[in-house]
């Protein structure tokens, strides 16, 4: 077992996440735009994670995979559900009972598990964009601004500006109305951010430990400070926050 890859695939509606783990280990990885063709998507992903593996197809010994498209993964023995693998990715980096927020580009879930990685209970925001990675990309384009760009101008923020709406949509219109009256894009792309943690923490209470993972956290960690600064509490997060869900899978896979 000790020589051989466990593969992990967490095909979101945004991005496709690809791990390769050997003896536990994250050796290989790729990340990439989910598309419209899942399958092409994660064949490609694949290759990519193997070229940095250095290693081939053959030295896979099992594949599971997860997220909105998971049953769309050709190479895949098995799939899983994404609230599984989240815990299971968190649990592997943090063997701790916690709260586990995952906030990805179309739905954010919070997770509850026990200090043996049980699942306790779970929430998911399904039908609203708001606070999700899609609601920070579209008031990146209200803005005019890469999206890469908004941790660094939420730092450079004096003076926040705090928005009202939740509504993805209702909140476009609110940012419009903001640049109209003068005011500066790192003060409301601070106040974006904190829709999007108010937006969070109001779905449900948190635990002590709390650990946060998911693609928006891996490109804001100034989002991260500002829930520590809010909860006063230190937020764990995966070296690679954006790979939980998929690192899970391979888990589960190598538990198969």
């Amino acid at each position: 077992m000790g020589d051989q890859l466990y593969a992990g695939v967490d095909i979101g509606a945004s991005r496709t996440k690809v791990v390769l783990l050997r003896d536990r280990q994250l050796i290989g990885y790729s990340v990439m735009k989910s598309g419209t063709d899942f399958r092409k998507t994660a064949n490609m992903g694949l290759e990519d994670a193997l070229m940095m593996a250095g290693a081939d197809r053959k030295d896979i010994a099992n594949c599971v995979s997860t997220g909105y498209g998971r049953r769309n993964v050709s190479f895949s023995s098995e799939t899983k559900t994404e609230i599984g693998c989240h815990a299971k990715g968190c649990y592997h980096y943090f063997p701790v009972a916690m709260t586990i927020i995952d906030i990805g580009g179309q739905d954010n879930k919070i997770i509850k598990i026990d200090e043996k990685g049980r699942r306790l209970n779970f929430k998911m925001n399904r039908k609203c964009a708001a606070g999700t990675g899609a609601f920070l990309e579209e008031m990146a384009m209200r803005l005019d601004i890469p999206l890469e760009k908004m941790d660094a101008l939420a730092r450079q923020s004096t003076d926040m500006v705090e928005l009202g709406s939740y509504c993805t949509v209702f909140s476009g219109t609110e940012v419009l109305e903001k640049i109209r009256q003068g005011k500066k894009v790192p003060d409301i792309v601070k106040g974006l951010f904190y829709s999007v943690m108010k937006r969070i923490l109001e779905m449900d209470s948190l635990t002590d430990q709390v650990a946060m993972t998911g693609g928006v956290v891996a490109h804001n960690p100034y989002l991260v400070q500002m829930v520590e600064e809010t909860t006063e509490k230190k937020i764990l997060v995966p070296e690679y926050p954006q790979l939980a869900g998929a690192v899970g899978a391979a888990l589960f896979a190598m538990e198969r």
